[in-house]
């Protein structure tokens, strides 16, 4: 009799304890779809989703503001380190940008590269690659479209190609420790951006170098479809380049004699940071004030500075902690494993060992589709819980959705500087994807099987 009883309150608790399993795995589907609709419809900002979504759907859970703060707390201990090294990793490259870095650089590019159509687009790659060290997505359109467009027009090389080319070379430079998807990546791990970067540092590399080679092969087609200029025709690159109208201050702010000590400057920042010699934030910190007193030597200079660039900065970092809130609720309220538990009925055992790799294949469609935010913070958590169950560490499923999505940054139709892009070339948003995805989904596939044979992956 005591026996039957205790296995009734013993089956109750089973149940209860399962409706409470489904309703949070239930909450947490609800979450991120909600979040992924409202991002793609643009009807709110991502850090007023990462913060009112968890508390709305942990209070939904049964939990009490205090254990929610606690969650919150959890997640922004995750985050907080990561949003400090955006915020002077920002500034030091919109401060690199103003003094005009690499001006020098580009325009010596240029012109050495005359009337080829294979140099003007290994350029293009080139000066991509240089435009996009910020990791502002914004900042490489406005660096690499209006410089080359003239030339690719005069020269009867088509704009997508252009575009195809900025697009890998800011893919590729994406995978940089204070680039978006490599932070947010890193943010969901829980560990340092610099580390996370460390380990990508083989595949960036072989990137860059695709990348290059992509914009050779595109310019040798480009040239057997009769791009180029006639043997009867003279033309000055000087003369050609539209010339572009520059705001005075802008120009106030420009230190051509300072080019080659900023480019050294930031040299030896990027060195420090690959050696890891000091931490990353501390790093960047230290490059601003140098950059700073060298360049602007009054402190109203230094001031304006820093007020200039503190918007992007702060928005992105404030971002960035909002996110702590979403991934601290999302996994202390044990949302993540009841949804993996509900994804891991539906996966296929077979195909389980091998979900990292499916997931690096998907990589690119899925992050063109999904956008930035609601892949790392959405789809990412949730892919590595389930991955956990069949011995997949979660680096690895993480490394292999990186590469891939990084490539998808200036194809995706939920990315702002691709309509910037589109808009400065004068390509439809149609035309842009029909003719890049090809492309750039080769080069992804391209670095996964990189990453493999480099030993970064594993089978």
């Amino acid at each position: 009799m005591v026996y039957n009883h205790l296995l009734n309150i013993n089956l109750k608790i089973q149940v209860y304890i399962l409706e409470d399993f489904k309703m949070l795995s239930l909450i947490g589907f609800a979450m991120i779809a909600i979040m992924m609709y409202v991002l793609l419809k643009g009807k709110a900002s991502p850090l007023v989703l990462f913060i009112v979504l968890p508390i709305i759907g942990a209070l939904l859970g049964g939990f009490s503001p205090a254990e929610i703060g606690e969650f919150a707390m959890a997640g922004l201990d995750k985050t907080s380190t990561n949003a400090i090294l955006f915020i002077f990793s920002i500034t030091y490259f919109g401060v690199m940008n103003d003094v005009g870095m690499f001006d020098v650089v580009i325009d010596n590019l240029v012109k050495k590269a005359g009337n080829s159509v294979v140099a003007i687009t290994v350029v293009t790659a080139i000066v991509g690659i240089l435009g996009h060290l910020d990791g502002t997505a914004a900042t490489t359109v406005l660096v690499t479209v209006p410089a080359m467009l003239p030339l690719y027009k005069k020269l009867n090389i088509r704009p997508q190609v252009l575009l195809l080319i900025v697009a890998s070379a800011m893919g590729v430079m994406n995978l940089l420790p204070w680039g978006g998807p490599t932070v947010r990546t890193a943010v969901v791990l829980g560990m340092d951006a610099n580390v996370l970067w460390k380990t990508l540092i083989p595949i960036q590399l072989m990137g860059v170098v695709t990348t290059i080679g992509l914009a050779a092969i595109l310019g040798i087609i480009e040239s057997k479809r009769g791009a180029g200029v006639s043997k009867n025709s003279s033309i000055s690159i000087e003369d050609e380049i539209a010339v572009t109208t520059v705001d005075e201050k802008v120009l106030a702010l420009k230190r051509p004699k300072l080019a080659w000590f900023n480019i050294l400057l930031t040299a030896v920042v990027i060195v420090i940071l690959v050696l890891d010699a000091i931490p990353a934030t501390a790093t960047f910190m230290l490059g601003l004030a140098i950059a700073l007193i060298v360049n602007f030597p009054k402190v109203k200079e230094q001031e304006g500075r820093i007020k200039a660039h503190a918007s992007s900065a702060l928005l992105v970092s404030a971002t960035m902690l909002a996110s702590g809130v979403f991934v601290g609720v999302l996994d202390q309220s044990g949302m993540l494993t009841a949804m993996s538990e509900t994804v891991l009925g539906l996966v296929p055992s077979s195909m389980g060992p091998l979900l990292h790799l499916i997931m690096g294949v998907l990589a690119l469609p899925l992050g063109m589709i999904l956008g930035t935010d609601a892949y790392f913070y959405g789809l990412l958590p949730l892919v590595i819980e389930v991955a956990a169950t069949y011995g997949i560490p979660a680096l690895q499923v993480a490394l292999t959705m990186i590469i891939g999505k990084n490539v998808a940054l200036l194809i995706s139709p939920l990315v702002p500087p691709t309509f910037l892009a589109i808009g400065l070339a004068d390509v439809d948003i149609k035309d842009h994807i029909k003719f890049s995805f090809g492309w750039l989904y080769a080069i992804s596939l391209l670095m996964l099987v990189g990453g493999i044979l480099f030993g970064i992956i594993a089978l």
